[in-house]
């Protein structure tokens, strides 16, 4: 793929960083990120382009495991599915290896990447540890542990773990959001509508901006996500009808603008 551009700008107006991912289905960037960006593979480890991204891809992978697993995860007859926290970083891992061509565990743990990327990773640990019991729960068909939500529960683990250092959560425009927790920071809003939304931004290219994020000046990264067919099921059309997870769709069409991954490396 010949590599997007990447818009850089800087900007000096504070803005209000909310601290929570979003509840949407399995959405996906047009492309892998570290694609998207380019020929930024040669420059040091902590650039910040080049972190963001890859932290961008650790949520993506991580998803599309999850997403992979819906049926299993929803069949009630079946008890012990066997989705361990192993299992499911070690799947993550490899869907991430294959869409960069990096390997994360061999980054050295005490640069940023390293720490941030082995912080994520962990994240996703616990998340399907401490949901095992939802997981295997039998008798019961749609259990809720959707892409999205395992997406809001890693980010905000995460957070937990690295709050002094990043942020990350999935956004949305605002008429699309259907958890407040998910809701767009003033920033992240100016973006999704002032560029994502415009027919003539690149699909799937990120925007990255010098801003303030929670009171505090930082390198910030947003990258669209657009829906795809497997996400219609939810958010297609008719608008109006309640879907599986008792939401009413949102009429959307597959391309269309869905959700964005928001990260902070906080100065």
């Amino acid at each position: 793929m010949r590599p997007q551009a990447v818009h850089v700008a800087r900007a000096s107006e504070p803005t209000t960083a909310g601290r929570r991912p979003s509840f949407f289905l399995g959405l996906a960037a047009s492309a892998s990120l570290l694609a998207c960006v380019g020929a930024f593979a040669a420059a040091p480890a902590d650039n910040d382009l080049a972190v963001a991204s890859q932290l961008a891809e650790m949520l993506q992978a991580s998803r599309t495991v999850v997403s992979q697993y819906q049926d299993l995860i929803n069949d009630p007859t079946k008890e012990d599915k066997q989705l361990t926290p192993d299992r499911i970083l070690a799947e993550t891992v490899a869907i991430y290896r294959k869409e960069t061509g990096r390997d994360p565990e061999a980054t050295d743990p005490n640069s940023r990447e390293g720490r941030l990327l082995r912080a994520e990773m962990a994240a996703i640990r616990d998340v399907v540890a401490e949901n095992q019991s939802t997981i295997n729960r039998p008798g019961v068909g749609f259990k809720g542990f959707i892409p999205a939500v395992f997406a809001r529960l890693v980010s905000e683990k995460f957070i937990q773990k690295v709050g002094t250092e990043a942020y990350m959560k999935v956004t949305a425009p605002e008429v699309l959001i259907r958890n407040r927790r998910a809701r767009p920071d003033e920033w992240e809003t100016a973006v999704l509508t002032e560029k994502f939304a415009k027919p003539e931004w690149t699909k799937g290219e990120p925007f990255t901006e010098e801003a303030m994020a929670g009171g505090r000046p930082a390198f910030r990264f947003l990258v669209p996500e657009y829906y795809r067919a497997s996400c219609l099921s939810c958010h297609g059309t008719p608008a109006g009808e309640m879907d599986i997870t008792g939401y009413p769709k949102e009429g959307g069409k597959e391309g269309d603008l869905g959700a964005a991954i928001s990260i902070a490396l906080f100065r």
